[in-house]
């Protein structure tokens, strides 16, 4: 077995430094958002995100019995050193993972901190100056607005008018692609566990797609996400009807588990496919990548290990000239991390923004504007991933029944 106990003790002066802690704070937005620090003891602090939900505080802390002490740049060898010391634990995949991608997100930030350094530095230097973002928008009562004259909140949650209506707000704000959720209640009908959808069903969804884009036009990019419920006769079916409406892509159509079944349903049809946001690691989306089994792989950094191994998996994909548009629904720490790999991937296109409902989302950083201006968020300058944490605000909405930092 490998040891990656730490072998390094060669350093020079202002780079032999030692993480001292790791901790941990889960702050309750839209979504339970896992915050992750690593102390230095050169007075660094890095900032880092893991993917939301529950146990990753558990893992953070274990991992604290053989990372204290270690020297934070050596970024890549503590990830693997991560997943090796807890392969045992289900190491390879899942949770284990997705608490080891928030470490390493913290620390590149500690690394760039450092080094004085943007992270998108270190991951091999800039394509972009800015990083388009796309909104995931909900329509209906839930997310009701008044906006000047025009009330949404009179729109049933699921009827098409609620969603072209919400489209239209989006787009007035800035953003020039956006992304709705297509799975509905309705779709349990009659039969709730066969993944089967019924012709009414699938009109309806056209009904839904064809409001939105009469609404906005052919120059927004727009998506639709199913969240893994169809069978893939269904999924084949609904991607036929939709095919004339130009969409960016359809995400996560069937279950995750299987990539060839993923693979019939991508290569049956012109309407392209997104997916990867709930795979880990490499080695859980190469095959589907060579086999050209998604037309837009969507991995999500702060479940999948991070910015290295997004990056590793964004390689691969630019063999074989495919887009990556990571998963984001995370506070603006995690979606800050998501910016730097934005702007170091060559063949980087779109990313999610998920909490437009959360008003206090920019407060969870130190900063006079907002991140988000005109559908983009600008590539910082700065040291580390280029923002700081507002722990007070962090604190306001910490997790009723957890420690906090």
């Amino acid at each position: 077995m490998k040891d990656f106990s730490n072998q390094i003790t060669n350093r020079t002066e202002g780079r032999d430094v030692e993480i001292t802690d790791i901790k941990t704070c889960v702050v309750d937005g839209n979504f339970e958002w896992n915050l992750i620090k690593v102390e230095t003891d050169a007075g660094v602090t890095g900032i880092g995100e893991s993917y939301r939900g529950g146990g990753v505080p558990e893992l953070v802390e274990y991992t604290k019995r053989f990372l204290i002490g270690e020297n934070p740049l050596d970024v890549e060898r503590l990830y693997r050193r991560i997943i090796q010391e807890m392969s045992g634990h289900g190491g390879t995949t899942g949770k284990v993972v997705t608490a080891a991608s928030g470490i390493e997100i913290a620390l590149w930030d500690a690394a760039g901190k450092i080094l004085d350094l943007p992270v998108y530095q270190l991951l091999g230097g800039k394509f972009r100056d800015d990083v388009r973002i796309y909104c995931d928008c909900h329509a209906g009562e839930a997310y009701a607005v008044e906006d000047g004259s025009t009330e949404y909140a009179g729109a049933d949650a699921y009827s098409p008018e609620a969603y072209a209506n919400e489209a239209r707000r989006v787009v007035d704000m800035g953003f020039t692609a956006l992304k709705f959720d297509l799975d509905l209640e309705m779709d349990n009908d009659p039969d709730p566990f066969n993944g089967r959808l019924t012709n009414g069903a699938i009109e309806h969804k056209r009904e839904i797609v064809e409001a939105v884009r009469d609404e906005i036009g052919y120059d927004i990019d727009l998506a639709f996400d199913c969240h893994w419920d169809y069978s893939v006769e269904s999924a084949k079916r609904l991607a036929y009807k939709l095919r004339e409406y130009d969409l960016m892509w359809l995400e996560d159509l069937i279950p995750p588990e299987n990539m060839d079944a993923q693979t019939e349903v991508t290569k049956a049809t012109k309407t392209p496919v997104a997916t990867g946001e709930n795979r880990f690691r490499v080695h859980e989306l190469s095959g589907l990548i060579y086999d050209h089994g998604v037309d837009i792989v969507t991995p999500d950094p702060t479940t999948v290990g991070g910015l290295g191994e997004t990056m590793r998996i964004a390689d691969r994909a630019e063999e074989n000239y495919m887009p990556i548009s990571p998963h984001n629904v995370c506070s603006p720490i995690g979606t800050m991390a998501c910016v730097h790999l934005g702007a170091a991937i060559p063949n980087f296109d779109v990313l999610e923004y998920h909490a437009l409902e959360v008003d206090w989302w920019d407060d969870l950083i130190e900063r006079d504007e907002s991140l988000i201006q005109d559908g983009y968020i600008e590539v910082p300058e700065t040291p580390g991933i280029g923002v700081e944490l507002d722990e007070s605000v962090a604190e306001d909405h910490r997790l009723e029944g957890t420690t906090g930092f």
